[in-house]
């Protein structure tokens, strides 16, 4: 099955998704900012109070870039799963676009592109919160921000890959359950993987988790800690991100064609 590159049309597959979310705005913004603002206070102040500190960092500010890497994954999750699925299967919207000079493969880079910007979105929003609150430095976000696009394209990518071989939309569970629920309890985002309790696989396992390598980067950006360890965990993401986005791709086009 002979693969198309993808042109500049991509943009008006994202373009449209982007006037749906403008058209439900108040509705679409709100969850980006509630959500992880109870996370920090529940578990960053509440819990907090009795953690005290991881090291020599406060844990509400250990915990405010971790959330921030969970919700960058969640919102590319959940628009390229659920979302492009409805768009694909009950709103038959990617049939009118196929009868358009626009390929599969831009539908494809259109909705990561999207899935990609919906995390950015709910990044600023909570780099926001959690700098309104004291938990970041403001620098920080020259290597937040473009971090968490990379984030959004890699779970763009991977929940597309999922999009292209889902029998029903049910079907998604088995990979929010299996494979998002590990992840935002294995992956640092709570807790420190190295120097705990945890038995000696977990934090090889946590390796093969690109959340882990999110967390990696943005949280000690967001301390100020910078590191030339930041270039391994990009370098995964990138990989990770671009086998995923070629294997979506082949699949969504033998499940468009079929």
């Amino acid at each position: 099955m002979r693969l198309e590159w993808p042109s500049l049309r991509a943009r008006h597959v994202w373009s449209r998704d982007l006037e749906v979310f403008r058209k439900f705005f108040i509705s679409s913004i709100l969850p980006f900012f509630a959500e992880p603002l109870l996370y920090i206070l529940a578990l960053g102040y509440g819990l907090g109070f009795f953690v005290g500190s991881i090291g020599d960092v406060p844990y509400p500010a250990f915990l405010a870039p971790g959330i921030l890497s969970y919700s960058a994954m969640f919102a590319a999750s959940s628009e390229c799963t659920y979302s492009t699925f409805v768009r694909m299967h009950f709103q038959k919207t990617f049939d009118a676009v196929l009868s358009t000079p626009v390929n599969i493969e831009d539908i494809v880079l259109g909705e990561i592109l999207w899935g990609a910007t919906k995390s950015v979105i709910s990044g600023v929003c909570i780099f926001a919160v959690i700098y309104a609150l004291g938990l970041v430095r403001p620098e920080s976000a020259v290597i937040i921000v473009p971090t968490v696009a990379l984030v959004g394209v890699m779970f763009a990518s991977l929940g597309m890959f999922f999009t292209s071989i889902v029998p029903t939309i049910d079907s998604f569970n088995y990979y929010f359950t299996l494979v998002i629920s590990p992840m935002f309890l294995l992956s640092g985002v709570f807790f420190p993987l190295s120097g705990s309790n945890l038995p000696d696989f977990v934090p090889v396992i946590a390796w093969f988790m690109p959340l882990t390598h999110a967390v990696n980067v943005i949280r000690p950006a967001a301390l100020g800690q910078y590191s030339a360890g930041f270039a391994g965990d990009i370098l995964w993401m990138a990989v990770f991100t671009l086998v995923f986005y070629v294997i979506s791709t082949v699949l969504m086009r033998r499940r468009l064609i079929q």
